[in-house]
């Protein structure tokens, strides 16, 4: 199966090092550079996987994946949080969102992938030994 991603990212660098990780590794991958823009693309693609950014302009990447989880035709969609470092979510800010789990920039390709292989192939991801919001946390 083909799966399908969608990358939000205000950050065209981050936007095209994610993406071309995907897309290389067989994925079909869209991208936006804002939270906004982001939304319109889930519903019209209905990806299986969200990469997102927490910081960007219209809708913040949190702001995303709670509109995501409030809409019937999206509500079921994962999503995954990149985050600059020393900046962690609470409980409260992830209860009604889908985030599985959060990167901390700088993250690598590879942990992109390897997350993205996680979540879409329903393999457990472990809880990492760090606090919320560091580099690998898992979610839930």
């Amino acid at each position: 199966m083909s799966y399908k991603i969608l990358v939000c990212d205000d950050e065209p660098h981050i936007l095209h090092v994610v993406s071309a990780k995907l897309r290389n590794n067989g994925f079909e991958v869209f991208t936006a550079a804002d939270g906004a823009e982001g939304f319109d693309l889930a519903l019209a693609h209905r990806p299986n996987l969200v990469f997102t950014d927490y910081q960007m302009p219209l809708l913040s990447g949190l702001e995303l994946c709670a509109k995501l989880r409030s809409d019937e035709t999206t509500k079921n969609i994962p999503a995954v949080m990149l985050t600059a470092r020393g900046y962690s979510l609470s409980a409260s800010e992830l209860a009604n969102t889908n985030i599985r789990k959060v990167l901390v920039k700088p993250f690598s390709p590879r942990e992109v992938l390897a997350t993205a292989r996680q979540i879409l192939e329903g393999q457990e991801i472990a809880p990492a030994a760090c606090p919320a919001g560091a580099n690998g946390t898992y979610l839930g």
